[in-house]
């Protein structure tokens, strides 16, 4: 009998958890700064800034192993191999813990090198200092909490997912609120507070994955080191891993032209670029469930359940992105007014608005098919199509943003994301034909 595919029940099941565990995410960054600016000073608020965005950017770059485990325990599970889903869960979290670790022992090199890309002021530095040294303990659980998550996505386990996220935050935000506003203990309190969240999370996370611990297949040690298993995972995850860093360098060179265009276009740039996470934040969630039930599917040898996952997960995508496109384009003037009190501000931000809205519908294809290639665990073609398409992308910028300046930054960022989902695109067909011959 053929595969149906996933119910469009399904599908909302997995995704509508992440949607709303990606929406406690950017009020936790609300509170760590409205809780620091109460001290009346600007160093507190400029030291807590830097040092979450120090250790963002480092964790960002082990993204590759969410997205990893939850494409292969996919195949796994949809193959029937349980096994091998819980082994692969130990060596995630084994990684995590590892890679966390050496993070502690190089903290002073991580700390000197942020300095010298990003210099602030001593007092900034100083209090960063503090932040970080009290910070960087939660790096082994941060971590590992990438290979949880990825697990409990892969398993269709996503409400495990929101409740991880609104404990670990939730926790944050409360302790934040005691320790600084009521124990006085500034700068470290927010680090404490956040040392402490993510260590309960890990421990939380651990008794969400419990059925992959129930039998001896997480500490088959023999299965766990097996030379041909770890080369398939170092595999996965290392072109994941080249792939999120070329697009964090694309991200982070946006950001760093706009600066050059002035503190108005800069300061607008920085407003419109919260709307895209927002876009990136929804999208997300019907973005993991393709990598689950594409992964399931090829784990069972699917063509056509792959198929009908990719295409029913993409249509919710698609229908989500041209919502919030439209609601961009009605609400989003009075939102960028909410966001800035500065008249220029707001008038270039406006200006550039359409860029936005051009973007969220465009853009749906490069998330999903991300998400669908995941699944399938095809994170070469990811890889290669990425590099390809910031390339182009850096070309383009080159070549024109010193001519026609910020309008050509964002024609360039419009190229970029359509490339990638053109590319993968024309890439797909090829993940079928590895399916249907076993490959």
């Amino acid at each position: 009998m053929a595969d149906s595919g996933p119910s469009h029940r399904r599908i909302l099941k997995i995704a509508v958890p992440i949607v709303l565990a990606n929406i406690s995410v950017p009020l936790l960054g609300v509170v760590d700064t409205g809780v620091v600016g109460q001290m009346g000073a600007a160093a507190p608020i400029g030291a807590v800034g830097l040092g979450a965005i120090i250790l963002a950017s480092i964790y960002w770059i082990f993204g590759f192993l969410r997205m990893g485990t939850t494409g292969l325990v996919a195949q796994a599970t949809g193959a029937g191999d349980l096994a091998e889903s819980g082994a692969i869960l130990t060596r995630g979290v084994m990684i995590g813990l590892a890679a966390g670790a050496v993070m502690v022992a190089g903290q002073a090199a991580i700390t000197w090198a942020a300095f010298r890309v990003a210099p602030a002021s001593p007092e900034v530095e100083a209090l960063t200092r503090d932040y970080l040294a009290i910070r960087i303990w939660g790096a082994p659980a941060t971590i590992a909490l990438y290979a949880l998550n990825g697990w409990l996505i892969a398993t269709e386990r996503t409400r495990g997912v929101l409740i991880l996220q609104l404990w670990m935050n939730g926790l944050n935000i409360a302790l934040d609120l005691w320790f600084v506003l009521g124990l006085g203990w500034g700068v470290q309190g927010v680090a404490v507070a956040t040392l402490i969240a993510e260590l309960s999370a890990l421990g939380l996370g651990l008794w969400l994955c419990r059925p992959a611990f129930s039998g001896a297949q997480w500490r088959d040690w023999a299965r766990v080191f097996d030379r041909v298993r770890l080369r398939r995972m170092w595999s996965v995850n290392s072109d994941i891993m080249l792939r999120t860093i070329a697009l964090q360098a694309a991200m982070t060179g946006f950001l760093f032209v706009s600066a050059g265009f002035g503190d108005v276009q800069l300061a607008a740039n920085q407003i419109l670029w919260q709307f895209l996470m927002v876009t990136a934040y929804a999208l997300d969630g019907f973005a993991f469930a393709a990598e689950a039930l594409v992964g399931k599917s090829v784990g069972a040898a699917s063509v056509m359940g792959m198929r009908a996952a990719s295409l029913r997960t993409s249509l919710w995508a698609v229908g989500a992105s041209l919502v919030m496109a439209l609601g961009f384009w009605i609400i989003g003037p009075f939102v960028i007014d909410v966001m800035t009190t500065a008249p220029e501000v707001r008038l270039a931000a406006r200006d550039f608005l359409p860029f936005v809205v051009v973007l969220c519908v465009l853009g749906v294809g490069a998330y999903m098919l991300d998400g669908i290639f995941i699944g399938a665990t095809g994170t070469r073609e990811m890889r290669n199509t990425v590099v390809l398409a910031v390339a182009i992308y850096g070309l383009i910028a080159w070549v024109s943003v010193p001519v026609w300046g910020n309008p050509a930054l964002w024609g360039a960022l419009i190229v970029l994301n359509g490339l990638r989902g053109v590319f993968l695109g024309l890439l797909y067909p090829r993940l079928e034909r590895r399916v249907a011959h076993g490959g």
